[in-house]
């Protein structure tokens, strides 16, 4: 077989991942696996393996006639038959299609369920699907949705998966004691609602105040990063809850924390949460996306409710009152992980899906 993977940046982000992770796997197990990023290079290019072939498309508009037609030569130059679109980058797949009917897509739908909502108006992805050979949705919602709205039927529930690397990057220092850090890996946007965190330190932080809350994640200094910031300084947080942008090295600022957290109100299966499980983290979350499954509320964390801060209060501070309960969940998610998200599990399924559609040649 001969696949590629299509995403829009390499910037650090859990879609990013999955499409880096997927073109790696692939590489050792076929005759050719691509990686193409449509609009933006990033820090995770370090990560692609060199025998990845990988291509930066350069696309400038929504409707870049020259990016399809470079990407149309590049499937035809190394007889690419199948497309795997991450994300929003089905819409220049499906143009490439348009020029090239011999290529199939597979769109890979990694959006949170509360963007669900918005999709109802979306004309557009319903026009596209027409072109799908097969959808791959990261929880059982998406999944559902897709077969309620979408034409294309050919979908499966394919989780995302994490790879174990002890080779990682030591480069970020978090402040803070040691055995006392909390960590929200996630970019700063409105979805990731770090605002039910700030809430909820500041219900804790009078009986835990040697604990501190470290921020990791794309900052865009926007509307919402400035009112997050501003919020922590109202406060008077600053030297409790910490910023630190977009690093390369999660790996390693995982390792240094002693509970993971999610305040999210939407997601779909984020990798972050299975790094803090592969690194023995227990989870404080909301009931959002696919964690609840995971997690499993009093066995390898909590779950709280979207949106209830006292809940998630509740929550944090057993977990930072109990050593002992914060060592049984890591090993139980750490359980978890290595049994149902690791890189064979994943893959095998993802072969065994693929080589069911009709139609896919295999060389």
């Amino acid at each position: 077989m001969r696949i590629i993977q299509i995403i829009d940046s390499l910037d650090i982000g859990g879609a990013e991942k999955m499409a880096v992770s997927f073109a790696n796997s692939l590489s050792s197990r076929m005759e050719f696996s691509g990686l193409v990023v449509t609009r933006k290079e990033g820090s995770l290019k370090k990560s692609i393996k060199d025998d990845v072939n990988y291509f930066f498309l350069r696309r400038k508009h929504r409707i870049d006639f020259w990016a399809v037609m470079r990407l149309r030569n590049y499937c035809k130059k190394n007889d690419v038959r199948t497309i795997q679109a991450h994300s929003s980058s089905f819409f220049i797949a499906c143009m490439v299609k348009m020029t090239y009917p011999k290529i199939q897509i597979l769109w890979h739908d990694h959006n949170g369920i509360g963007v669900i909502p918005k999709r109802e108006g979306a004309i557009y992805l319903q026009f596209f699907s027409i072109f799908f050979k097969g959808i791959i949705a990261v929880n059982t919602e998406l999944e559902a949705w897709a077969r309620r709205k979408l034409f294309c039927k050919n979908i499966i529930y394919l989780q995302n998966y994490v790879v174990e690397n002890n080779d990682f990057d030591k480069t970020t220092l978090l402040k803070g004691e040691d055995g006392k850090r909390v960590l929200y890996l996630a970019n700063l946007r409105h979805q990731k609602n770090h605002f039910l965190l700030i809430d909820a330190v500041k219900k804790v932080h009078n009986d835990f105040k040697e604990w501190t809350f470290h921020l990791v994640g794309n900052d865009s200094n926007n509307d919402y990063s400035t009112r997050l910031k501003a919020k922590i300084k109202e406060y008077n947080l600053e030297n409790v809850i910490y910023i630190y942008g977009s690093k390369q090295d999660t790996e390693h600022i995982i390792n240094q924390c002693d509970i993971a957290v999610f305040t999210s109100n939407s997601e779909g299966l984020p990798v972050a949460l299975l790094e803090y499980g592969l690194f023995c983290k227990p989870v404080v979350s909301t009931s959002v996306g696919q964690i609840p499954y995971i997690v499993q509320h009093g066995k390898c964390g909590f779950i709280s409710k979207i949106g209830d801060s006292e809940g998630f209060s509740v929550n944090l501070s057993t977990l930072m009152a109990d050593k002992e309960l914060r060592l049984k969940f890591g090993k139980e998610i750490h359980k978890v992980i290595l049994e149902t998200y690791s890189e064979q599990v994943v893959i095998d399924k993802y072969f065994s899906w693929v080589l069911d559609l009709k139609n896919i040649k295999i060389n």
